[in-house]
């Protein structure tokens, strides 16, 4: 076995591995997998530029089959934690913030995703941002906000141009907080379910009632009146919230697909 083989299972002299979830009992074998390598990512074992063992490698070590693997390690390259390079082999990206974020979308599938509480994570998280955002968010970035809130009405019948303005929108609340905490786990959260986010923006209302939430929400920031943006995006939240539960009980074979 190769030195790399090793290394991934063997922690430096006088360290402990972290122990590995030996039950798959609960979700499935790729995601354990997946959760097992981050384990090691955040542990500090794997580093930016290490190169993961051989697929051959890993199915001896973790005694499973390569496909349960094989889709664990696509998972971790759409994550941006993994890259694959030629030759087959896996390497470790450089770890930005961003791309640590819990595996959110590796633990979550359309069947058991849970609008509910996807929202009540998003507003723990998402309300400090914005009340932050009030506080601290320098004038160029009040105007940004502003002028992001003022064409909305623009993208209405348009779903594909509200969804990146909606993204900028956010992110500009999230960069705002000037919190990089939480800025990286309110991205990593709005990014949960992305194909049910984009079937529930096509329900009618949803953009004009959304466009008009964003002023509400934009007004108060530049007024530096952190409670009203705090309801303000608290109802924001609300609606899609209910918007996405409605849709997910009319449409649930189309949100799994």
């Amino acid at each position: 076995m190769s030195d790399r083989f090793a290394r991934l299972f063997r922690p430096p002299e006088g360290a402990a591995l972290p122990r590995f979830n030996a039950s798959f009992a609960r979700g499935t074998m790729s995601e354990e997998v997946a959760n097992q390598i981050m384990t090691l990512v955040k542990a500090g074992f794997l580093k930016a530029g290490d190169r993961l063992p051989t697929e051959s490698q890993m199915t001896v070590a973790l005694g499973i089959s390569r496909p349960p693997l094989r889709e664990a390690l696509k998972a971790l390259t759409l994550m941006g934690v993994l890259e694959s390079r030629q030759g087959g082999r896996y390497t470790v990206t450089d770890l930005s913030p961003l791309r640590l974020v819990e595996p959110f979308n590796v633990m979550l599938s359309g069947k058991s995703y849970d609008a509910t509480h996807h929202y009540e994570a998003r507003s723990v998280v998402e309300l400090e941002c914005v009340r932050l955002c009030a506080e601290r968010a320098g004038p160029r970035l009040c105007a940004e906000i502003s002028r992001l809130a003022a064409e909305g009405p623009e993208t209405i019948g348009d779903p594909v141009a509200f969804r990146t303005l909606d993204r900028e929108f956010h992110g500009a609340i999230y960069a705002g907080s000037g919190n990089v905490f939480l800025e990286t786990v309110a991205q990593g959260l709005s990014t949960v379910a992305l194909d049910i986010l984009r079937s529930t923006v096509l329900q009618p209302g949803l953009i004009a009632r959304s466009c008009q939430d964003h002023c509400r929400i934009a007004e108060a920031i530049v007024e530096r009146d952190g409670d009203a943006a705090v309801e303000a995006y608290r109802a924001h939240l609300l609606n899609i919230r209910d918007m996405t539960i409605r849709f997910l009980k009319t449409a649930p074979e189309k949100s799994l697909q």
